[in-house]
């Protein structure tokens, strides 16, 4: 694919991994034939081969392992080892309780092991107890050991095992902690396939945020877009960071994944910088889609009464904080953030999409580093009581 005008080499996901190093176990223990790489058919439709890299053999077990590759995506999971041990078993009594089993693949048993995350919290599509082996995955796995027992004309009981060495120490730089997901990553993929700096990706962390507090019954969701944001809600709003999630950049899927899961109230805090292209009704706020951050501010002081020649010094500004400093000298800070913020609370309002079935009550509130609280949209104060009280 190409991005930015420059070719970009697709990854795989941890879960065509662990199919990989499962089929390649499953080949040397049903078939006798050690390989140094296997063919998996994803589910995008690519058949991808993968180098593979035997650990442990013997009679009734096998392992294998495959040093994950995720192209040019800025994966934390980048070169971490996804292995699989495949053991015979005589019945599934032998394995845990919480295992997975799929009725098209009745001699199969999968589980996780050290370095796949534990569910602990509902609201994912595991129980709780189970292993963070996502559905495709589960599905990839099953589907490349039971080719091999087809071939093999042997469907004798199998325990297969995920495990990730590294998993705990990674998991630290992914959202599981905060999903509820301890001891180690998630084995995911959708396609099989990583696309480089995929926005689907960070989309799909924040639906799943969501998707738990709706599972819990929540119905107020408060979002900032990053670490600044979390920050102000801890020291000067004073509100629980537990109960925050991440946005990014991506606030217009993010407003659209609460309605969806019936969000009652939805307040979103951040750096002006950012958030300042919320009047212009742009919801994706990386720079590289839309930064009109002067152009906003500068027909702002316009409307506020500002000249040509305060536009002209807005437009040569390189961040909004210089641009607060030239309002605040022409006396038109307040002003113009007022008119900013009546515009944002248009165009979020618009974005919810409020009517008779389904309101979402929307707040924004702006701060910088050099002002601190710059201003706030209409009903801001209701929904930051409302967020004070949730217990």
């Amino acid at each position: 694919m190409t991005k930015n005008q420059k070719r970009l080499r697709c990854g795989i996901t941890t879960g065509t991994c662990a199919a990989a190093a499962a089929k390649a176990a499953a080949t040397l223990l049903l078939l006798g034939e050690e390989y140094k790489s296997v063919t998996i058919h994803t589910p995008k439709g690519l058949d991808v081969p993968i180098s593979v890299f035997l650990d442990t053999y013997a009679e009734d077990n096998a392992e294998f392992t495959v040093k994950k590759d995720s192209g040019d995506d800025p994966d934390v999971t980048n070169h971490a080892e996804i292995t699989v041990h495949i053991k015979k078993i005589a019945d599934s009594t032998e394995c845990p309780p919480k295992a997975f089993y799929d009725n098209r693949f009745p001699n199969l048993v999968l589980d996780g092991g050290v370095g796949v995350g534990r569910v602990q919290r509902g609201g994912l599509e595991q129980q709780v107890g189970q292993a963070a082996i996502n559905e495709v995955p589960r599905e990839m796995i099953f589907q490349a050991v039971y080719e091999v027992c087809r071939q093999a004309e042997n469907y004798g009981k199998l325990y297969i095992l995920v495990k990730v060495p590294q998993g705990k120490e990674l998991a630290k730089r992914t959202f599981n902690p905060k999903l509820g997901i301890e001891g180690g990553i998630s084995i995911l993929g959708t396609s099989g396939i990583v696309e480089p700096m995929s926005e689907k990706a960070i989309v799909d962390t924040i639906e799943a945020e969501i998707r738990q507090l709706s599972a819990r019954g929540k119905k107020n969701l408060l979002v900032t877009p990053g670490n600044y944001g979390q920050k102000y809600i801890s020291e000067y709003l004073h509100l629980d960071l537990e109960k925050s999630i991440k946005c990014s950049n991506y606030i217009g899927e993010t407003i659209d994944l609460a309605v969806a899961y019936g969000m009652k109230n939805f307040l979103l805090v951040g750096n002006l910088g950012k958030l300042v292209k919320l009047a212009a009704g742009i919801m994706n706020t990386h720079s590289k889609v839309a930064d009109a951050r002067c152009e906003i501010l500068a027909v702002h002081s316009v409307l506020c009464g500002g000249n040509p020649e305060l536009v002209l010094k807005i437009m040569q500004c390189i961040n909004t904080e210089e641009i607060l400093q030239i309002l605040e000298q022409n006396n038109l800070r307040e002003k113009v953030l007022k008119s900013l913020c009546e515009k944002i609370d248009r165009h979020i309002s618009h974005r919810a999409g409020n009517n008779a079935l389904h309101k979402l009550n929307c707040g924004v509130v702006l701060f910088s580093e050099t002002f601190g609280y710059l201003g706030q949209t209409a009903g801001a104060d209701a929904l930051i009581r409302q967020f004070g009280k949730e217990k």
